[in-house]
């Protein structure tokens, strides 16, 4: 069989014009609006077309950068993208903490992450770093009382050990800013942390020239409920006020910028996830080129990544697995430079050996058996995914602009812009979790009916009493807390001694209509953990009045066609509260024109698919007395 010249391959199948395209939509769409139909706007604020064409990727200056060239789009490296798995360890227990990453690093983690707030002398930093290849294995230390401490300690052990420590590589995640927006204020005072911030970049530039002393936390701006482009434009406000106040101070941009890392969440938006990451590159080269290094390379943006916290449940747990996969991967196709997945199991639990090992084996998959590691930037060039970039780029720039407006980040903290801005995008999605425009499988949608947590869930986690903050505090935020609250209300309702709340499908009509309107019901009734007793259809009232009091059943939806209900739901209602007239009976669907009919029938509710879900479940635990 003979082969084609590559550059005749495609000479059988001619271009298709952008007008042919969209001659094509408009005729399959029979008159339907097709910006309402097939442009998706997303919550950062920017449409999304249903294609793209090689000619939406006029004007992107940046396309024709190679991996490692300003303005780092495309990463840094040639030849793969050879990001380091890391695993941080929360535990502040010395032993148990050294333990752990042991056993991580036998098993492919490159990176360790130590809780530092008990580390205080020396023989504490010796038992927690014994065994390990510090040549070999990178520390970052978080959650230090005092970094310049940590960092002390740390280079007396370096230096005991007799190891060279300009190849010592790690972190420190020393964030003055993140601290005043999830404390309400300062450690000590803002002059405090820039004199520590100048003593750390002082002291530690020869000593431990490959360690990063100011780490930018944006990934809590995610898990707080922002959108991609807040947290990306108000962690480059964050590095770009570090420089700013510093360079005030005599240091130069080529000593800060190397001394800067960040860390972003990975969330499960797939594609826009990755655009962020490259988005993040091209911004900060940018904001770093104003303030002129002596080398463009100092340019570079040290990224590491951990997946979200706030989309992750406790119920039906194993999901938050299928999550962190595609957030990982997002990641990788990103260009981070290193990466932390969270155990599926952290949200409810301690996390345990097995699933650590699993976060760990995740990104083993991507290098070993996926070769995630072996291409270069492999999203450069998609289309959709480099019109991405640019909207993301876009948004983030904007909002930066703002911030700076308002005189920077931490002015503009004080001012509350930055919380409110991330409260109004919390809200928005608290209210899109409660009507279902947002999923969470298993959550608030498709849940699984016999699923049982509370005796999962780890009960010595105290709280924390709420301190006065001279700020205002940015809150983290779990989408599924809200409907979990409902459904482990129940759990301890049932386990009190009650009886389960009941919910009887009273299915009858047309099959079609009955059928997925009990499946509406089964899912409606299901994220607040009631049993739903469904049924194949029944050929009379009667009957069918009959099961439903059998089963003792609190709540009855009555499931079939809206030209149906008219005929029945008033009959079966009559005789339902007849004989029960405590029954709950609902209506599933929302038959407009006789709405009002049927509640003069004696209906107390409709659910449908325009139900705010978290609402309705609320009132019916309390019709029902779940507490």
């Amino acid at each position: 069989m003979e082969l084609k010249d590559s550059k005749t391959l495609f000479d059988d199948f001619p271009p298709v014009t952008v007008e042919q395209w969209e001659e094509k939509i408009r005729k399959d769409l029979k008159g339907a609006d097709y910006a309402k139909t097939l442009i998706w706007e997303t919550t950062e604020g920017f449409p999304v077309k249903p294609y793209y064409t090689s000619e939406d990727l006029n004007g992107l200056e940046y396309l024709k950068t190679l991996p490692g060239e300003f303005p780092f789009i495309r990463g840094y490296r040639n030849g793969g993208t050879h990001w380091l798995i890391r695993q941080d360890i929360p535990s502040i227990q010395v032993d148990t903490a050294n333990e752990t990453a042991l056993k991580a690093i036998s098993q492919g983690a490159q990176e360790i992450g130590f809780n530092a707030r008990e580390i205080t002398n020396h023989q504490h930093i010796r038992e927690l770093l014994n065994g390990i290849d510090l040549t070999q294995v990178a520390i970052n230390f978080f959650g230090s009382r005092s970094y310049p401490l940590t960092v002390e300690l740390w280079l007396y052990e370096i230096t005991r050990l007799g190891l060279d420590p300009g190849i010592i590589k790690g972190s420190i995640d020393f964030d003055p800013i993140c601290y005043l927006l999830t404390h309400g204020d300062f450690y000590i005072s803002l002059d405090n942390n820039l004199e520590e911030a100048e003593y750390l970049v002082k002291n530690l530039r020869k000593k431990l020239p490959q360690i990063r002393v100011i780490h930018v936390n944006g990934h809590r701006f995610q898990d707080a409920g922002s959108t991609l482009v807040q947290e990306l434009a108000f962690a480059l406000a964050s590095g770009n006020e570090y420089l700013a106040r510093l360079t005030e101070r005599g240091f130069s941009p080529d000593t800060l910028v190397s001394r800067i890392g960040f860390t972003f969440a990975l969330g499960s938006n797939y594609f826009l996830e990755i655009a962020k990451l490259r988005a993040a590159r091209l911004l900060w080269s940018r904001i770093v080129e104003q303030y002129h290094p002596n080398d463009l390379s100092l340019c570079r943006m040290q990224i590491h990544c951990v997946t979200a916290q706030w989309n992750k449940t406790i119920f039906d747990p194993y999901v938050n697995m299928l999550r962190t996969t595609t957030e990982g991967i997002s990641g990788v196709l990103g260009n981070a430079d290193s990466i932390s997945i969270l155990p599926f199991d952290i949200s409810f639990n301690d996390s345990s050996p097995f699933s650590e090992r699993i976060a760990r084996n995740q990104q083993q998959i991507f290098k070993e058996e996926s070769y995630l590691d072996q291409v270069v930037d492999p999203s450069a060039g998609a289309y959709f995914i480099e019109n991405l970039t640019d909207s993301i780029a876009d948004h983030a720039w904007r909002l930066f602009q703002e911030v700076e407006e308002h005189g920077g980040m931490i002015e503009s903290i004080k001012q509350n812009f930055i919380q409110d801005t991330i409260t109004k995008s919390r809200l928005q999605k608290e209210n899109d979790f409660a009507r279902r425009k947002l999923l969470l499988l298993g959550t608030n949608q498709y849940p699984g009916l016999t699923d049982k947590m509370l005796d999962k869930i780890k009960a010595d986690r105290p709280e924390t009493p709420e301190a006065p903050s001279a700020y205002t505090k940015m809150q983290p935020y779990r989408a599924a807390e809200p409907f979990e609250k409902l459904r482990l209300d129940t759990e301890r309702y049932i386990d009190s001694g009650n009886k389960v709340p009941t919910v009887f499908l009273f299915t009858m009509g047309k099959l079609a209509m009955l059928r997925a309107r009990a499946g509406f019901a089964t899912n409606f009734f299901g994220c607040a953990g009631y049993q739903v007793i469904d049924n194949p259809g029944f050929k009379t009232v009667d009957e069918g009045v009959d099961e439903a009091l059998a089963s003792e059943a609190e709540i009855i939806v009555i499931c079939s066609s809206d030209e149906e209900y008219k005929a029945i739901v008033p009959e079966i209602t009559h005789q339902l509260k007849q004989q029960r007239s405590t029954l709950i009976v609902v209506v599933a669907g929302y038959p407009a024109e006789i709405i009002e009919e049927l509640k003069k029938a004696g209906v107390d509710g409709f659910i449908h698919i325009k139900s705010n879900l978290l609402e309705e479940l609320r009132s019916f635990q309390q019709q029902l007395g779940v507490k």
